[in-house]
């Protein structure tokens, strides 16, 4: 169903551009009417053009008065088709053997991914429909075209092909005399590949967090999958500067500092989904350790009825997060759906004539309606110092992503009992040691049995 929405939401994309194609212009006329030129400019690039032979748009850049993505653009609108980001995308490899390599390379083509028996392809001419028609005929496929440069697509296709697509062979396949400068492998075909394969293989199968682990000897890639870690492959040594180098370069991290931990993101698109991974480093004895966090959108199980509650206790849970006041905490380890759980509850009783409030680190997901706030300790937003606000913001229901501490849960039960709805989570193994951990932290025994709906 996610797919076919998707899909029609593509589809409906590319209509919008084809009703508004621009055939019958030139292209530098389209990139004077989207003011990325200016008319001397276009004057001098078509002089130039008539002794050297490049095409308008080459001269221009080389000149440095356009950028490849805005000749892109205007490409774009004047076939009629859509621009496609390779550089933000990670494909399939599935989906790269659609097309075998010396077809590729042949045509400047690259698959990006598949929707049903529809196949979209990355082109440098998107409106060559001769050459549309040859690749509907080798892939078996309805092939729909999208625009890309010359650069991008030669960049992927060496990314993606030219080897295996299983781990083994891609490791086998990096040239072991470059191992001793490994770090500044970072950026080379096979190892981006490598990263490429671990992360589109962990979305595969659901996986909540990639770890990559450095041991004495090796380093250990492992997936958490349902809340429990599974080993999923055995990296040499020699690969994991590499590796860390390039998992650090994806998330903008200082790949020159190793000693201290950082945080990053990446944004990917991977299939028809946009995932976002959240990325931390921390400096071990044998190396930095990586941990990627994804963030899926689209899997998230929003519906109440999705979470696995049985009948019984989802109606009394729907009862509890009904009422005006009070605080529901839920409880669980790492990967056990504890913001899945909120963020189904708020989507219940989100509505119109209520003003709803989060604070995070980070925020997770975006929903329409709900204010939501990013913890910045750099600038001094904690938790607590959000709560304090919130509380002047006039709220019906203030979601807090984690009581830590002891300021943050006294803030949080003065809410509760002036009249909000606080939900929040608490990092215990089971619901009754929520109690106990609060009475740890300092609030007072009767505040906490006055102030919880439930656990």
């Amino acid at each position: 169903m996610r797919q076919l929405c998707w899909c029609a939401k593509f589809l409906e994309t590319r209509d919008t551009i084809i009703m508004a194609r621009n055939t019958e212009k030139k292209i530098g006329e389209l990139l004077l009417e989207q003011g990325y030129i200016n008319p001397h400019q276009l004057q001098e690039a078509l002089e130039e053009q008539k002794t050297t032979g490049e095409k308008v748009g080459e001269v221009l850049i080389r000149k440095g008065w356009l950028v490849p993505e805005e000749l892109n653009r205007a490409l774009a609108l004047q076939l009629g088709v859509s621009t496609f980001d390779l550089a933000n995308y990670i494909v399939n490899p599935q989906v790269i053997e659609t097309i075998p390599q010396d077809i590729a390379v042949k045509y400047k083509v690259i698959p990006v991914f598949k929707v049903g028996d529809t196949l979209t392809v990355a082109m440098i001419d998107p409106g060559n429909v001769f050459l549309v028609d040859e690749l509907q005929r080798i892939t078996n496929c309805q092939v729909e075209a999208v625009l890309a440069d010359e650069m991008t697509i030669r960049k992927a296709q060496d990314q993606y092909y030219g080897g295996a697509g299983t781990i083994h062979d891609i490791i086998a396949s990096i040239d072991k005399n470059q191992l001793k400068e490994a770090e500044k492998l970072g950026d080379e075909a096979p190892v981006v590949k490598l990263v490429n394969l671990f992360i589109v293989e962990a979305v595969q199968v659901n996986t909540s967090d990639i770890h990559f682990e450095p041991e004495e000897k090796f380093m250990n890639v492992r997936y958490r999958i349902d809340g429990m870690l599974h080993k999923h492959a055995i990296i040499p040594k020699d690969l994991q500067p590499a590796i860390i180098s390039r998992i650090k370069i994806m998330s903008g991290m200082d790949i020159a500092e190793k000693r201290l931990p950082q945080d990053g993101r990446i944004l990917k698109k991977i299939g028809n989904k946009d995932i976002d991974f959240r990325v931390s480093s921390c400096p071990t004895i044998h190396g930095e350790n990586i941990v990627l966090r994804i963030l899926d959108k689209s899997s998230m199980a929003l519906g109440m009825e999705s979470l696995g509650f049985p009948k019984k206790e989802l109606a009394v849970f729907e009862e509890i997060i009904s009422q005006p006041y009070g605080i529901v905490l839920v409880t669980g380890p790492t990967g056990s759906g504890k913001t899945t759980t909120l963020y189904s509850a708020l989507m219940k009783i989100n509505r119109e004539d209520i003003n709803i409030m989060t604070v995070e680190d980070p925020v997770e997901y975006q929903f329409p309606q709900i204010r939501q706030v990013h913890v910045n300790h750099k600038a001094g937003l904690t938790f607590a110092s959000a709560l304090r606000s919130f509380l002047r913001q006039d709220p019906d229901v203030i979601m807090v992503g984690e009581i830590r501490d002891v300021e943050t849960a006294q803030i949080a039960v003065q809410a509760a009992l002036t009249g909000h709805l606080v939900l929040s989570t608490l990092h215990t193994n089971d619901s009754p040691t929520a109690f106990s951990r609060l009475i740890d932290m300092g609030v007072e025994p009767f505040l906490v049995s006055s102030a919880i709906l439930g656990v």
